[in-house]
């Protein structure tokens, strides 16, 4: 038996279901012992199973004994042959647990017979329940057995295909059987006495279902499609399709052939193709595939059971879609021998020509794509055919402008061809050349300067109406007789004049190549030269002018401005030369001091450093502090020389030890005395001391604001302590008022809550201020009146409220009010108040004594 676990079978044990066989580490089954076989077949169980990942396989052995040949006519001594009646008799009664007399007269327990499978056909129509054999025990005439069966199909899913009589023992199939869900069934017969003691081994009986051809081939896909090129020679493979059938392989039930019923179209041929009748692959049959003839092919194939057998088997189709691929086999050929085109001179990228071409293979692939090739008549490369993607035609391009008056026509060869190679024995068409006439026609052309960028030299300073160079341009339309005519186009200094006629060029004011227009010496002026054609046509060139120098600059002193110590020391003044010609019109320099005024040279001299480089030093040994201006005269080497005498501006000044002018010392080398400095620092001490004081005034006033006191008696102060606040509204027109302000509060314990005692109200709260509650944003929904009614039953009630309504609050006003308290005045909406006493309170209530008093009305 061979068996592998994917890991080399190491420490997998065998054992089988049967004592009387044993199998060897390398899947041998061997007898343990001696044996007479029962029956002329046997079946074993062998199982193999893994200690360490503790899995288990089954595989089933079936053996087939053969009978032994017996020798001189004589039987084996201690063997007797069982007749087949006890096998199995005539009624399927099984008797696999059988009693044998040995010679002695005692009874000996033979070793269980093994029960051979017992078939059952599917599809089986009854009636059920089937009897399919009988199994006894030939202890049951001794005592009353019971049977039973376990295994799937009895008491395992699917549950109770297989019964039995627990009295007779006979076995029963309940139902009809389908092979295709379920091929064989393991089932175990038990015999128990009527106390449930075991009297016999179990045995095993195996049931197979026994296949009918009641399942057709069923195809794998419906539609099978498959390509074959074109041109391909009989036998090429194209494609495999293959269909499945349920019934058992190993059966005429489960053999299919394949066969192909039809073709279309029929040609070249009616059978271009064939099919393996086992495997199924279709190949080809007969020569003439061509894709421009036919492009496809439908077969229709057909599959049958029974080995084929088209009057018992079943039978099933499916379609074959075979695509003729393309191979090159046709060269494209020009649609005509000759093409012809025109173009104008000097210009590019025009599609002169179209070339047309035929090609049957398939579109829009490679062997289909045409390139085209210029063989000949266009040595300059002026041309190129490029090929349009859409419609395969050849666009022929001028790539490199052609000239009518160097080349009216060409003459051209073309070639076309494919991307992909011609297949194998395809020879190129000689059509598939073909010759293109290009005309050039002639177009008025600008004229042009033989020489642009023309470069002349003169030198600057040449006088007014010079006549330079003649600046003269060329038409290049030799067959047009045109006259060409001059003008500026940029001259940005004004300097040149150009004749219109034949190009002489004339300076129109000196040129100086010192001036701004000027880069590098180089003067630029551009021209341009139009002829009369139709349309007319214009050029233009450019005149560089190299001005040489010439010495018209005279050199200048710098710096314009220095500074030196009083006193003769080290420090000294480096000057130098800025001159704008150029060399040899520049340096080497000459400086010197002027003769006149004579104190010029008494108090200042020059040392020479180098041919660009002086100093100018104090002759003398001190020199009053100020500016002093020095004129010196500087001479240039050009020829003849040129001088100029500049002045620079000297500051002498004191200096320190390190020879620094000191800040008095340059102010009073810029020309302030010891004196005007005096003044100034001065007037600086004054003006802060103003500052100071001011500060200080601002300090104090902003101090006796805070502190002081009533200036007149409180007496007469008939104002009392009332303070102006700020305004409340602007009367009638003022509308913009917050509604929101009468609306009830949510609690009115603040005012009802408040502790007992008396206070002033002009008196400054010595306790924490009572918190209000913060109105709402959104209107209260309580009625106004009821709100203000509120609030008087508030006051009203409040022995400690002051006398006026208690939700306003007020800021602290300040003390020293001579007046009483008013917080013990009672407040009442009704009754009768006599208002006599308020003529006794002062002057200060003598308005209000008038307004409630008991006087007489005005």
């Amino acid at each position: 038996v061979k068996f592998n676990n994917c890991a080399g079978n190491k420490g997998v044990h065998y054992e089988t279901n049967s004592l009387d066989f044993k199998v060897r580490a390398d899947g041998t089954l061997f007898a343990a012992h001696h044996l007479q076989m029962p029956s002329k077949q046997l079946i074993l169980v062998v199982t193999a199973w893994d200690p360490q990942t503790l899995g288990r396989w089954e595989a089933m052995v079936r053996f087939l004994v053969a009978e032994k040949s017996q020798h001189n006519g004589h039987k084996p001594k201690g063997r007797k042959t069982l007749p087949g009646d006890l096998v199995q008799q005539q009624s399927d009664t099984l008797l696999p647990w059988r009693q044998h007399q040995s010679a002695n007269g005692l009874r000996r327990q033979k070793r269980d017979w093994v029960i051979p499978p017992i078939n059952v056909p599917e599809n089986s129509r009854g009636p059920f329940p089937q009897q399919l054999v009988r199994i006894r025990s030939d202890k049951d005439k001794e005592i009353h057995i019971r049977y039973s069966i376990t295994g799937v199909g009895a008491d395992q899913p699917p549950m109770e295909v297989f019964s039995i009589d627990p009295v007779s023992g006979r076995m029963y199939v309940t139902r009809p059987m389908d092979r295709e869900e379920r091929a064989s069934y393991h089932l175990r017969a038990h015999a128990v006495d009527m106390n449930g003691n075991k009297v016999e081994n179990p045995i095993d009986l195996y049931i197979y279902v026994i296949d009918m051809n009641d399942n057709r081939p069923e195809f794998i896909n419906q539609v099978y499609n498959g390509s074959v090129d074109e041109g391909s020679k009989p036998g090429t493979y194209v494609m495999t399709v293959t269909a499945n059938d349920a019934d058992d392989a190993t059966t005429a039930n489960g053999m299919v052939r394949y066969r192909i019923v039809t073709q279309t179209p029929q040609s070249p041929s009616q059978n271009m193709f064939t099919i393996n009748s086992e495997t199924g692959d279709i190949v080809t049959v007969a020569a003439g595939l061509d894709r421009e003839k036919v492009q496809q092919y439908i077969v229709i194939v057909q599959a049958t059971d029974m080995e084929g057998n088209l009057n018992y088997g079943l039978s099933n189709t499916a379609t074959a879609i075979i695509t003729v691929t393309d191979v090159n086999d046709n060269p494209p050929e020009f649609t005509t021998s000759t093409y012809s085109g025109e173009v104008p001179e000097n210009r590019v990228e025009v599609v002169v020509a179209n070339l047309t071409v035929m090609d049957r293979d398939q579109p829009h692939s490679p062997n289909w794509n045409a390139i085209y090739r210029i063989i000949s008549g266009d040595p300059s490369g002026h041309f190129t055919i490029r090929t349009d993607p859409v419609t395969n035609e050849g666009m022929v391009t001028v790539v490199k402008a052609v000239d009518y008056e160097m080349n009216r026509a060409f003459m051209l060869t073309v070639m076309v061809s494919n991307q992909a190679p011609l297949a194998s024995g395809i020879q190129m068409s000689f059509q598939s050349t073909a010759g293109v006439t290009i005309s050039v026609t002639d177009v008025n052309e600008a004229p042009y300067f033989p020489t642009n960028h023309k470069l002349i030299r003169l030198e600057e300073g040449v006088p007014t109406g010079t006549v330079l160079t003649t600046f003269s341009a060329v038409d290049p339309d030799r067959f047009m007789q045109q006259a060409v005519r001059y003008s500026k186009l940029s001259d940005p200094a004004n300097w040149l004049n150009i004749n219109a006629t034949n190009g002489q060029i004339t300076t129109a004011a000196v040129l100086d190549r010192e001036s701004d227009y000027i880069k590098n010496n180089v003067y630029e002026a551009t021209f341009l030269a139009a002829d009369n054609g139709i349309p007319p046509a214009s050029g233009t060139g450019t005149l560089q002018i190299y001005l040489i120098d010439i010495n018209d600059n005279a050199p200048e002193l710098l710096p314009k401005e220095a500074q030196i110590c009083e006193k003769p020391n080290l420090n000294v003044i480096n000057i130098t030369a800025a001159d704008a010609d150029i060399d040899p019109n520049v340096g080497p320099f000459v400086f010197e001091l002027p003769s006149v005024p004579s104190a010029v040279r008494k108090n200042w001299t020059i040392t020479r450093l180098n041919g660009d480089y002086a100093q100018l030093s104090l002759r003398i040994m001190y020199l009053e502090a100020g500016v002093y201006d020095v004129p010196i005269i500087v001479t240039d080497s050009g020829n003849p020389p040129l001088y100029n005498t500049s002045v620079i501006k000297v500051k002498v000044c004191p200096c320190d030890e390190n020879g620094d002018c000191t800040t008095i010392g340059a102010v009073a080398a810029a020309g302030l005395g010891t004196g005007a400095i005096i003044a100034i620092l001065i007037c600086i001490i004054i003006l802060l001391t103003m500052v100071l004081l001011f500060v200080v005034w601002m300090k104090r006033r902003e101090k006796e604001r805070h502190t002081k006191q009533l200036l007149i008696d409180p007496e007469d102060d008939v104002r009392d302590n009332i303070l102006k606040y700020d305004e409340e509204g602007g009367g009638e027109e003022d509308q913009d008022y917050d509604l929101s302000q009468l609306q009830q509060p949510e609690t009115m314990d603040h005012v009802l809550n408040k502790t007992p005692g008396v206070r002033r109200v002009d008196e400054r709260p010595i306790g924490a201020e009572p918190q209000y509650p913060i109105r709402p944003v959104i209107p209260h929904p309580g009625d106004i009146g009821d709100f203000i009614n509120e609030g008087l039953r508030a006051a009203d009630n409040d022995p400690t409220a002051p006398p006026y309504d208690s939700l306003l609050v007020f800021d602290y006003e300040g003390s020293g009010s001579t007046a009483g308290s008013v917080s013990s005045l009672n407040s009442s909406s009704s009754g009768d108040q006599d208002y006599d006493y308020l003529n006794d309170w002062g002057p200060r209530f003598k308005k209000l004594a008038d307004m409630y008093g008991g006087g007489e009305e005005d």
